[in-house]
């Protein structure tokens, strides 16, 4: 049997989660009377404290859309070096935005705030603006690493005292609430827009959210119209949103104590391990080795990762990975030592 750790968008729905979208009231999106979709986006606006959502097929969608309604083309992103749209988003913010991103270091995916005020340009005639300040919670390439409360609301307060936009990429903020016990609601309250996956540990086939304004949330809906996303009978993706936000938040503890439990087994197999708050797991290949190599033997051994790095492979830890699973990931390793 070969256990699939590559990412948490691997699950595949339930069979409960089938049921629901084959039961799940439908109109026609694009003409805005889909009652499913309605639901899941004013179920999105109360869980996130925004004002209204709107329901996309992607997390990069949903992070090219605030882009779009949070900048102008010409203006400057400030944002980590390890965020999303700098390596996973195909260059859709130049192409498509038409912004430019200003990345900047620090540990484990966090931006420091003193950094993020001393890299604000001013606004004139021959600089590009900043407009946008990007946070990305979880820190995917950080290792699923969570900002605290005070993180998030120091950065925030930087935009605000230079009049900056503000956007978090919460693909993962769901791992990041159940970690922190503090409500999204809470976490994002100082953000003017924020996305969210249902692919991501949550188990759904297809989709994801961004809130924020009502007014930011309309011209994200032009947007996603200019670049094909609307789509017609959506309900039967939103369907699977909803039962996932019933029943597959809180088993992400599940997720983040198999992490904890295959990092303790790797350690005590004198595996590098990074230490995992949430879902993800990062371990470095022996040395002489490499990460890639290092994936090509898990993967004969029986076990699909993704190597991040010259010497570094990921695991993500998702509802299709079982208690029972963890010593068969521990199992692996030992068998793909050089």
């Amino acid at each position: 049997m070969t256990l699939d750790l590559r990412s948490d968008t691997v699950a595949h729905p339930t069979e409960a989660m089938r049921q629901a979208m084959i039961r799940a009231p439908l109109g026609d999106d694009v003409l805005g009377d889909d009652p499913t979709v309605q639901r899941l986006e004013a179920r999105l606006a109360q869980i996130t404290g925004k004002e209204a959502a709107l329901f996309v097929a992607s997390g990069t969608m949903a992070n090219l859309l605030a882009l779009r309604v949070n900048t102008q083309p010409g203006d400057e992103v400030i944002l980590h070096e390890t965020a999303h749209p700098l390596h996973y988003e195909s260059g859709g913010a130049a192409h498509v935005a038409g912004v430019m991103l200003a990345p900047l270091g620090g540990e484990r995916g966090f931006l420091d705030p003193d950094e993020v005020r001393a890299r604000v340009r001013p606004n004139l005639p021959h600089v590009q603006p900043t407009a946008l300040l990007w946070v990305e919670d979880t820190a995917n390439r950080g290792g699923g690493a969570v900002h605290t409360l005070d993180r998030l609301g120091a950065l925030s307060g930087v935009a605000r005292e230079h009049g900056l936009r503000t956007h978090l990429d919460g693909a993962r903020q769901w791992h990041a609430a159940v970690a922190s016990g503090q409500p999204i609601a809470q976490r994002v309250q100082g953000y003017d827009t924020v996305s969210l996956c249902f692919s991501k540990g949550l188990g759904c086939p297809v989709g994801s959210i961004l809130c924020g304004s009502a007014a930011d949330m309309a011209r994200a809906r032009r947007f996603r119209k200019m670049v094909g996303g609307a789509m017609r009978q959506a309900g039967m993706l939103a369907a699977a949103a909803l039962y996932a936000l019933e029943h597959h938040v809180e088993r992400l503890a599940d997720d983040h104590q198999h992490a904890r439990q295959i990092a303790m087994g790797l350690m005590l197999d004198g595996w590098r391990v990074s230490t995992p708050e949430t879902n993800i797991v990062h371990v470095d290949a022996p040395e002489g080795d490499t990460g890639p190599a290092l994936q090509a033997r898990l993967e004969a051994s029986g076990l699909r990762c993704f190597a991040i790095g010259p010497q570094r492979v990921r695991l993500v830890l998702h509802l299709g990975i079982s208690a029972a699973d963890v010593d068969g990931v521990i199992a692996a390793f030992a068998a793909a030592r050089p």
